[in-house]
């Protein structure tokens, strides 16, 4: 059966705090099995019979609003998706060592080639993007409080959803996933 991870948007922010005994009912609930958390910020693992992820991510949504009251943007990707994301090279390792933060932000679907431009121009001295399929990859020498750029600027200029996790929680995701996988080998 093939196991995915849903990252979800804001999921406890603005004073909301959800469980994760919570969460992993509600997609108990949808029917999918393994479910686990990977961290409190809205990671999701789990495994189910369906193979259209666009589908996934809709049902996932309805769930959490109907559960929770509110919406939480879903993004779903294979494990393999999560693998290829963590070892990706989006920038120069000589930039990586010396920044502050990298950061993958993860969309519903391709950037389309306005979007991109979009993202292009929210580059700075200390803020540098890169876009590879439904992720954007964030490369800054500030920290992120001190950056003009948010999750939220993103989403304004691209006029669509995301959500942001760094590159080191993706890594360790990645390495669960992969010994997990390997285990059922």
């Amino acid at each position: 059966m093939p196991c995915y991870v849903a990252f979800l948007r804001a999921i406890n922010v603005g004073g909301r705090v959800v469980k994760m005994e919570a969460l992993k009912k509600s997609f108990v609930h949808l029917g999918f099995s393994d479910v686990d958390t990977f961290i409190a910020s809205g990671n999701v693992l789990f495994s189910s019979r369906a193979k259209d992820t666009a589908r996934l991510e809709r049902q996932i949504e309805t769930q959490l609003l109907k559960d929770l009251g509110y919406e939480v943007s879903t993004f779903v990707r294979t494990v393999d998706e999560v693998i290829q994301v963590s070892g990706y090279t989006a920038f120069p390792a000589r930039d990586v060592e010396s920044a502050l933060a990298l950061n993958v932000g993860f969309l519903a679907a391709p950037m389309t080639r306005d979007a991109r431009a979009a993202l292009e121009r929210l580059a700075t001295g200390i803020d540098r993007f890169h876009v590879r399929g439904r992720e954007w990859y964030w490369l800054s020498w500030a920290k992120q409080s001190e950056s003009k750029i948010s999750n939220g600027a993103i989403e304004k200029a691209l006029k669509v959803r995301s959500t942001l996790r760094g590159m080191n929680t993706i890594v360790r995701l990645a390495a669960r996933l992969d010994r997990a996988a390997g285990s059922k080998r």
